[in-house]
């Protein structure tokens, strides 16, 4: 089955809502909303990875901690984060999932997860977070990226990760261009046979932007559009803002793929006709 991962930022400076979710009470209210409308995880985030000024560990604590506490007894919670000490707190808040935008570069990291039950997504970045990388280049962006997150997936394993436990995202447009995000996406069933469930991070994104010539506040249709696409390729985790729009498209193809039934059964099903 598919499963819509909603974003919810405790940042000022967040590339999408731009700090519409800082507040505490919008950042659980978005949450809660998120669970209704379907989605299967909410990701929370205090840092965003685009290039700024560090922000201290302590203070990104005190951004997602109090948002986990609050949504983890109505739905599983993701922490959007790089830092090891952040992850810890978030486990022991009630943190079920790790999204670590650097694909377990610190050492510490994997043994924070490695001590937990909880899960990792490890997605695939060339530099730092909060750091530029300009122009970035690739022989082959699809066959990078793969061989990058196998030996970021056997480097888990190793730890002591359980295989269920892991989940990938190569990283679109994370120190990538918009046609190495559309070849990533084009190819994207080269990565299904990893050995664990693939997450695309697609909604609202630059590649989506510049394909289409659409402004940030434009880009829902296209982010659907290569969400289907990435379905169909074996993606299986959709990290999204626009979440009723979201669960609807991939509900769809769900049923389209004989995997759902339909929510009920009325055209061309009584007697007497339609309603």
């Amino acid at each position: 089955m598919l499963a819509v991962m909603a974003i919810v930022n405790r940042t000022p400076d967040s590339f999408y809502d731009r700090g519409a979710t800082f507040a505490l009470d919008a950042a659980v209210a978005a949450g809660v909303a998120a669970a209704e409308a379907g989605a299967g995880y909410v990701d929370v985030g205090g840092v965003k990875f685009a290039p700024g000024p560090p922000v201290p560990v302590d203070e990104e604590i005190a951004r997602v901690v109090p948002v986990v506490r609050e949504l983890s007894p109505i739905v599983p919670v993701s922490v959007d984060t790089f830092q090891p000490a952040v992850a810890r707190a978030a486990i022991a808040a009630g943190a079920t999932v790790i999204n670590d935008t650097t694909g377990l570069r610190d050492p510490e990291m994997v043994a924070v997860v490695a001590d937990s039950d909880a899960s990792i997504v490890i997605a695939h970045s060339l530099a730092p977070p909060r750091t530029s990388y300009p122009q970035p280049q690739y022989d082959d962006v699809v066959a990078e990226v793969r061989e990058a997150l196998r030996s970021r997936r056997e480097a888990a394993l190793a730890a002591g990760i359980a295989p269920d436990r892991i989940i990938l995202d190569p990283g679109h447009d994370l120190n990538k261009n918009t046609l190495h995000s559309l070849e990533l996406t084009r190819r994207l069933g080269e990565l299904a046979d990893l050995g664990s469930p693939l997450l695309v991070a697609l909604s609202n994104k630059d590649f989506v932007g510049e394909t289409l010539d659409r402004a940030r506040g434009d880009r829902v249709a296209g982010s659907l559009a290569a969400a289907v696409f990435c379905a169909l390729q074996g993606a299986r985790i959709f990290r999204a803002h626009n979440v009723p729009e979201t669960v609807d498209a991939l509900r769809m193809v769900e049923a389209i793929l004989g995997w759902r039934e339909p929510a009920y059964l009325r055209h061309n099903m009584r007697p007497e006709g339609n309603d």
